[in-house]
C-alpha cells in the first residue's frame, strides 16, 4: 500500500534509554507483515545499533539523507543523524539523553516543515529527564506547538486518542481534577471542538464530523441537581457549535457514551477531563491506541505509552501502538487537504 509514498515519515528517537529503540527495531522488522509505511529514525545510529545488539537482532542500519529513506527502507533501517551521540544504556538515562531527544524532535519538525518528511511520529520521552536538563515545556505537545510557531503565534494543540473504533479528545489534560474544573470554560470547549472538526475534515476525510460532548458531572448534571457546570458551561458550547453548522450533541451522560452502539453515533467524543477520555479508549485498545496532536501545521502521531524503563532492552516491549501510529500518520498525511 505504501510502496509509492513520495516522502517518508520522520520517527524521533525519543528517550534513548527507554523502549523507543526496541519498538522502532521491532516495527522495522515487521514492516512487510504489517504493511508499515517507510520511515526513518532521527537520531544516533550507533545508539540504535547497540540496542539491536542487546536485543540480539540482526538489523542492517543505514545512515542516510531524508530523501533517500524510501528507497533504503526495504533493506535497512534508515537513520538520519542529528550529530549528537546518545550513550544511555537501556533503563538508565544519562547526560546525553535530554539533548539527543530534543535534537531529534527539532530536526523532525524542520524536516516536515521543509518538505523532507510527510509527517512526524514521536517515540516516548521522559519528561523528568528533560526537566532535570532545563527543559521548560510541560511536555512533548507544548514543545511541538512552540516549534510550529508562525509569526509569533503558537497554535493551540489538541490531544486526540484514536483507535479504529473510538476517537476521544480531553478538553483539559494533565491537571488535577480540581484544576480541570476550574479551567473548563465554554470558550475552551468551543476552540477545542473547532480544531477537532477542522482536522477530522482535512486529515481524516470526514466531510461532516459528528461530535458527542460529554457532561462534566454524573448524568450530565441531572438538570442542575448534580452540578451547574453542564448547564452553564457545556450546553452553551454545544449551542455555539451547532450555530456554526457543526453536528454536535450534548452534554451527554458520560457513563452511556462509550458502549458499542453509542460509539457508532459519533466520530469523536469531546470529554471534559483526562480520565473521562482516556479510560474508555485504553479499555478498548490498550495496546493499539494512538496519540494524535491536532491543530498543528503538520501531522504528528505517537504511541500511547511511556518510556517503560523497566523493560527497555528486554525484548518484551510491544510495538503495536507504534505500528498503529506510523500507519495512521501516513493515512493522515495522504488524506491531508488545505
Amino acid at each position: 500500500m505504501w510502496t509509492e509514498m513520495a516522502k517518508p515519515l520522520a520517527l524521533t528517537l525519543g528517550e534513548p534509554a527507554g523502549i523507543g529503540p526496541d519498538i522502532t527495531l521491532a516495527a522495522w522488522l515487521q514492516r512487510k507483515r504489517h504493511d508499515i509505511p517507510p520511515f526513518y529514525v532521527v537520531g544516533d545510529a550507533g545508539s540504535v545499533a547497540r540496542r539491536a545488539a542487546v536485543l540480539g537482532l540482526d538489523v542492517a542500519i543505514a545512515e542516510i539523507r531524508p530523501q533517500d529513506a524510501v528507497s533504503a527502507f526495504a533493506d535497512a533501517l534508515p537513520v538520519v543523524p542529528t550529530g549528537l551521540k546518545a550513550t544511555a544504556a537501556p533503563g538508565r538515562p544519562d547526560g546525553s539523553s535530554a539533548a539527543s531527544a530534543v535534537a531529534s524532535i527539532e530536526q523532525a519538525v524542520a524536516d516536515v516543515s521543509e518538505g523532507r518528511a510527510a509527517a512526524i511520529v514521536t517515540n516516548p520521552i521522559a519528561k523528568s529527564v528533560l526537566y532535570q536538563a532545563g527543559f521548560h515545556y510541560p511536555g512533548h505537545t507544548e514543545f511541538l506547538a512552540e516549534l510550529a510557531k508562525r509569526d509569533g503565534v503558537v497554535p493551540q494543540p489538541v490531544m486526540m486518542l484514536w483507535c479504529p473504533s473510538l476517537a476521544v479528545v480531553p478538553v483539559t489534560i494533565h491537571v488535577s481534577l480540581r484544576d480541570a474544573i476550574a479551567q473548563l470554560s465554554t470558550e475552551l470547549i468551543v476552540s477545542t471542538a473547532r480544531i477537532v472538526v477542522q482536522d477530522l475534515r482535512s486529515r481524516f476525510g470526514i466531510a461532516q464530523p459528528r461530535l458527542a460532548l460529554a457532561g462534566l458531572n454524573p448524568h450530565a448534571g441531572e438538570d442542575g441537581s448534580l452540578g451547574r457546570e453542564d448547564r452553564a458551561i457545556v450546553a452553551p458550547a454545544v449551542e455555539i457549535l451547532r450555530g456554526e453548522g457543526v453536528d454536535a450533541r450534548g452534554p451527554l451522560p458520560a457513563d452511556t457514551m462509550f458502549h458499542a452502539a453509542a460509539r457508532h453515533t459519533y466520530d469523536c467524543a469531546i470529554c471534559m477531563y483526562h480520565d473521562q477520555a482516556l479510560i474508555p479508549i485504553k479499555t478498548i485498545a490498550f495496546d493499539e491506541g494512538v496519540n494524535v496532536t491536532l491543530g498543528l501545521p503538520f501531522v504528528r502521531t505517537s504511541p500511547d505509552h511511556g518510556t517503560a524503563f523497566d523493560i527497555a532492552g528486554s525484548g518484551r516491549a510491544n510495538p503495536s501502538s507504534l505500528i498503529a501510529a506510523l500507519k495512521l500518520a501516513a493515512r493522515m498525511a495522504s488524506a491531508q487537504t488545505t
